[in-house]
């Protein structure tokens, strides 16, 4: 049972997993967004300041460059210490400012970086005073080209050239992957203490439901009868106008089950005066009796709780108990056997005396009509409560089944009792929205009566 009530409770149908849910699919949405803004927004910063660092050093090369008799004249080594050590990842190489792009042979100047790197066949060619960015792949690896023109003048004519810096990405590459993993990381932890803090702020918020949801199971079987706890106001007033629902309820089915029995000793003292007179007829004494009937069947009848006992609960084991040891003593002549099976949390939710009276009929005709053995077990699933009688008597054809639960109908030959007990039970189960079914006992081979109950 509690572990259908739990599936129950982590259903969709529940506030809590809502809740989670949605904090769940918040994080797990919100998070990444930002780490992939975040991410793209730093690979944006190192490509503008890549950008930056090779305009500066073009500004360093174009100002110690100089054109003679339209001759390039450079100086063996740059201030910048990279372009000239082989293969440091920082090279420059200038070529004149062709039409479209410019081939390789026609190199004017290439820093000593350069030495043992082979340049691809073609570079790029932007217009006097613009830039080009691209990527190329030298050994083996990316590099960023970063192509500016400019023209210098040389005996009153103009010299075009263009100068190529290449950077190795490597750096890049390295600094983007361990801000990316860092980054990740980070958001990981957060996205976790996130969820943990949410998951410990709601169930805190939801503590007061759950500590109701307690109480009314509480109520329920019957371990307490108004909600005790101190709730927030949000839900005091609800608990307040539950508790005096309750108190109400029970206090009106009180006085009615008094005023009840109050009119059963009025009306069965005059019928017991009349029934005493020795001048009545034999017809007159059976409408008397009839009538005499009729009034207890109805008056057992409007006594039942019904669904108005919702909030009650009563263990099946207690009320079998005591029905066991009572029956045991007036069927004692019968040496009867009692196979008892009910289960320890197996919780009647209605009126103790209309549980009592319910299985009192059906085990007492279970004694009347067995031979040796009568058997009773109940059982809890969920919420759903079934209760089976069963003896190893004749049992009871198809054709009686349904005259034997009419207000008087009977299928025995024993001589005891009216035939009103099992339309009693029967009315009794109806006012609790439950179902009786009459069968063969697979076990005994009798009569089985079987309750179930939602």
């Amino acid at each position: 049972m509690k572990n259908i009530f739990h599936a129950h409770l982590w259903s969709m149908n529940s506030l809590k997993v809502r809740l989670l849910l949605s904090t769940l699919i918040m994080t797990l949405s919100v998070l990444p967004i930002i780490g992939f803004t975040l991410s793209n927004a730093f690979e944006q910063q190192l490509n503008l300041a890549t950008q930056n660092e090779l305009k500066a050093y073009s500004y360093s090369i174009f100002t110690v460059a100089e054109v003679e008799n339209y001759q390039l004249v450079m100086p063996e080594q740059l201030l910048e210490n990279q372009f000239n050590v082989s293969q440091s990842g920082l090279y420059a190489v200038i070529s004149p400012l062709g039409s479209s792009k410019q081939h390789n042979n026609m190199l004017l100047w290439q820093s000593q970086s350069m030495l043992t790197v082979t340049l691809p066949e073609y570079l790029p060619a932007p217009k006097v005073g613009q830039t080009l960015s691209s990527t190329i792949e030298l050994s083996g690896s990316e590099h960023i080209l970063y192509s500016f023109s400019a023209s210098f003048s040389s005996n009153g004519q103009d010299f075009p050239i263009t100068l190529h810096l290449i950077k190795s990405q490597q750096e890049f590459l390295t600094a983007l992957s361990d801000f990316r993993q860092k980054l990740w990381l980070w958001l990981f932890i957060l996205m976790v203490v996130f969820i943990v803090v949410q998951v410990v702020w709601l169930l805190w918020t939801l503590k007061p439901l759950t500590r109701l949801r307690l109480e009314l199971e509480h109520i329920e079987k019957g371990q307490q009868k108004v909600l005790e706890a101190n709730y927030p106001l949000e839900l005091m007033k609800v608990t307040q106008q539950f508790n005096t629902l309750l108190i109400t309820e029970e206090n009106q089915r009180t006085r009615y089950r008094n005023a009840l029995s109050d009119l059963a000793h009025s009306l069965k003292n005059p019928l017991a005066v009349i029934q005493s007179q020795t001048n009545i007829s034999d017809s007159a004494n059976e409408q008397l009796q009839r009538i005499n009937h009729i009034v207890e069947h109805q008056l057992k009848r409007a006594q039942s709780a019904g669904q108005s006992s919702w909030h009650l609960g009563v263990p099946v084991n207690t009320v079998t108990e005591k029905l066991i040891k009572t029956l045991a003593k007036i069927y004692q002549d019968k040496q009867l056997s009692f196979n008892v099976e009910v289960a320890v949390h197996a919780t009647f939710r209605g009126d103790e005396a209309d549980l009592m009276e319910m299985l009192g009929n059906l085990l007492d005709n279970a004694c009347k009509a067995a031979v040796s053995q009568v058997s009773i077990k109940a059982i809890t699933v969920g919420k759903k409560l079934t209760i089976e009688i069963a003896d190893d008597g004749q049992g009871i054809d198809k054709s009686e089944q349904a005259l034997i639960l009419s207000r008087g109908g009977r299928a025995d030959t024993y001589q005891l009792g009216h035939g009103i007990g099992l339309a009693i039970v029967n009315d009794l189960i109806t006012s609790y929205q439950g179902q009786l079914s009459i069968g063969k006992s697979s076990e005994l081979s009798g009569a089985s009566f079987t309750l179930f109950f939602e």
